[in-house]
């Protein structure tokens, strides 16, 4: 290393070995995610994600005065497993919290002015979400799944009644393979509720019904109103005067709909929803019974709308965020979660009438000096005569240059899903990358959503050559825009993301190592492995199981081990029930006999995806460390030691 005669306090050192103040720790320390926003009186409500607390996931109240406190006492958690991706935990009624304790998954009832939660559902195998209050019946209404039998888990809507506390728990519905969205009309005479069937994903095909609820509280003349065939629905809801609305894709694009209209409220080339992984999923809400408060995407970046029911205008609202969620409202307030290029996730709230908005509470309590922030740049490459979507990132550190003429490591972030999509909103897992001197391009591949139907519908039958063709393509245009070191191209993914690693790292010869996070190795095993929500997910991405096993065979890179050539280090959580330990064993040892550079680093207490701040850190810094070794340029810091097999160093 040395200094720059015309920059004298700019270190000139090679990419990937800058000393940078965005740690590992910084990731964890003083740093949550947030989720799940509410609003209930004159209090806001969400949760927090906290690393530093081993992935405890607490549910936080700020008053009207904006003091803020933790509902739950340590060291309970709320999480559902419903779906094993869960959401839609608590629900705050009555001057009460119930929510799923994650530890035991029951439903657990917590007066405000309590520290002493009661459980209200029995122990045994089910899994709560999507919880509703039913103030008319004192009960809750809410997706049960019943894990008790020797298949499949089964899918229900119930009512439990809050009487007397009996708990007593009624069926409201079965019969479909999955509920989602039990809504009650205001007057409590009816619910809506979303359904679909095997094989479909919620983002393939999904059935809006609604029933009429009698005297006693069961349902009657269930009907299908709205979806089926090959529509995706979203997010039914009833307005404050009992009109009933929801969000479909029958335009190509995922536009809001009122009940019994076939024009949508605002007809855009745009998505107001998104992939339905975790229940309780909200892109809009009745701000009063004229206005929706709305988020939608376009070209990777979500913004906020208003739209007026009675005279039909819209709007689109100024705000800073590009990465926006959560949207709930009430009495002229809504809350979200928004995050922008250079902010950090925060719940904010937005006053309606003054179309103000105000931050309420940061993920983060560390502030970065922006000239270390690398800010996404929208880009797009063609693939097969096919426009492809991805940001970029370029290095960024303001202390470092690099030697004159050097090309900087670049790593292709393959998302998970597939069928999901990356943002542009700050993002420190890539800023830990970026001021250290590495390029990051963030794709959107085939598949991906925020770009309507018909690109993600791209990937139906292709999971494992299109997405692989992508990132790939992505790859290559950056090193023929000069912008990326062909030598050192690299690609990291989590999940599917990681199936999409491996099978790039297999079937292609663009990469020179790579980083599979929880990935799959094996589509046969994961097609007779995996847990109800996505046990048909591949019949739509690769073909019918087990009817098109010689294709599950043919994409899988266990199978073709011989033709992987480069390093690659894997993380597993041995706890994971989506994509379980056996897939990474078994890539790992067949690697390991080859004889290539191997490292596998598991963490005993984790599932799929890591919540723990020792997970967390030494994921990203075994990583580096990883790329550091293979590439022999120095760490500004010593990595954490970790094992790998075959190097030879």
């Amino acid at each position: 290393m040395s200094h720059s005669s015309e920059r004298p306090n700019i270190t000139i050192a090679p990419y990937g070995s800058w000393d940078s103040i965005i740690t590992s720790d910084l990731l964890t320390a003083g740093n949550v995610r947030l989720s799940e926003p509410r609003l209930a009186g004159d209090c806001a409500y969400w949760l927090e994600s906290r690393p530093a607390e081993k992935g405890r996931s607490v549910i936080v109240q700020r008053d009207a005065d904006g003091n803020k406190r933790d509902i739950l006492p340590a060291p309970l958690s709320t999480r559902s497993k419903a779906h094993e991706y869960g959401g839609a935990s608590y629900l705050v009624a009555d001057k009460s919290v119930y929510f799923v304790l994650a530890a035991d998954q029951r439903i657990y009832h917590l007066p405000l002015d309590s520290a002493v939660p009661e459980p209200i559902t029995a122990e045994g195998p089910y899994h709560y979400a999507d919880l509703t209050f039913d103030a008319k019946r004192e009960r809750l209404i809410c997706v049960q799944e019943d894990c008790s039998g020797s298949g499949e888990p089964v899918a229900r809507i119930v009512a439990i009644s809050l009487k007397d506390k009996n708990y007593s728990v009624e069926t409201l519905v079965e019969g479909a393979d999955f509920y989602s969205n039990p809504a009650l009309a205001p007057d409590g005479s009816r619910l809506a509720f979303l359904r679909w069937h095997h094989p479909n994903m919620p983002w393939d095909a999904t059935e809006l019904c609604t029933a009429d609820v009698t005297p006693s509280g069961s349902l009657s003349n269930i009907e299908q109103v709205a979806g089926g065939g090959n529509e995706s629905l979203f997010q039914p809801q009833w307005s404050p005067d009992g009109k009933l609305y929801y969000v479909s894709d029958r335009s190509n694009w995922w536009n809001i709909y009122e009940l019994g209209k076939n024009k949508p409220l605002w007809e855009k080339a745009a998505e107001f929803a998104t992939p339905q992984w975790v229940f309780g999923m909200s892109t809009y809400g009745f701000l009063n019974a004229q206005e929706i408060l709305c988020t939608f995407t376009q070209d990777g970046r979500w913004h906020l709308g208003k739209i007026n029911m009675e005279d039909g205008s819209h709007k689109t609202i100024e705000q800073p965020f590009c990465d926006i969620e959560g949207i709930r409202c009430s009495n002229d307030q809504a809350l979200f979660i928004g995050s922008g290029p250079g902010q950090f996730p925060a719940v904010v709230r937005f006053d309606g009438a003054r179309e103000e908005i105000q931050t309420i509470s940061l993920s983060s309590s560390k502030e970065l000096p922006e000239t270390f922030l690398s800010h996404a740049q929208a880009m797009e490459f063609s693939v097969d005569n096919r426009q492809v979507h991805a940001f970029y990132y370029p290095p960024c550190n303001p202390n470092y240059v690099a030697p004159e003429g050097e090309k900087p490591p670049t790593i292709v972030f393959s998302h998970g899903g597939p069928t999901g999509a990356t943002s542009a909103g700050l993002n420190l897992k890539i800023q830990y990358w970026t001021s250290r001197g590495f390029a990051i391009l963030d794709v959107n591949y085939s598949g991906s959503t925020g770009y309507g139907r018909a690109y993600r519908d791209r990937l139906k039958d292709t999971w494992g050559v299109t997405d692989v063709e992508d990132v790939c393509a992505g790859a290559e245009f950056l090193v023929a825009q000069g912008l990326a070191d062909p030598q050192r191209l690299l690609i990291k993914g989590g999940s599917a993301g990681g199936y999409t690693v491996l099978a790039a790292l297999t079937f292609h010869n663009t990469f020179s190592a790579g980083a599979s996070h929880y990935g799959i190795g094996d589509l046969t095993t994961l097609a007779r492995d995996t847990h109800k929500f996505e046990s048909r997910y591949l019949d739509k991405l690769v073909g019918p199981w087990p009817e098109a096993e010689s294709i599950y065979r043919d994409r899988s890179p266990i199978n073709h081990i011989e033709q992987l050539n480069c390093p690659v280090i894997f993380f597993q959580g041995m706890e994971d029930k989506v994509v379980p330990p056996n897939q990474a064993e078994a890539m790992v040892a067949a690697l390991k006999q080859r004889g290539l550079p191997v490292a596998y680093i598991t963490f005993s207490e984790e599932g799929h995806g890591f919540r723990a701040a020792s997970s967390i850190q030494m994921a990203l810094e075994g990583e580096l460390e990883f790329y550091s070794r293979i590439f022999h340029f120095p760490l500004a810091k010593p990595g954490p030691g970790i094992r790998i097999d075959n190097l030879g160093d």
